[in-house]
């Protein structure tokens, strides 16, 4: 099953909590899912999805 990694970011930041991009490369990014406070990190996973990569853009995070 796949799963909709913007739209799993759109409900991250709805919900008051952070994400951040922690790597690049190759074609893919890996994001960081931070709590709220945007202290301990809660998750992570890394994606090649062309709309993932798209929504992303050269955002280091929510925050930006």
């Amino acid at each position: 099953m796949d799963v909709d990694r913007v739209a799993e970011l759109q409900r991250w930041e709805d919900a008051g909590a952070v994400w951040r991009v922690i790597g690049r490369g190759a074609g893919a990014v890996t994001v960081a899912l931070l709590r709220c406070d945007a202290g301990e990190e809660v998750g992570r996973f890394t994606s090649d999805d062309p709309h993932l990569l798209a929504f992303v853009g050269e955002r280091d995070g929510s925050e930006d």
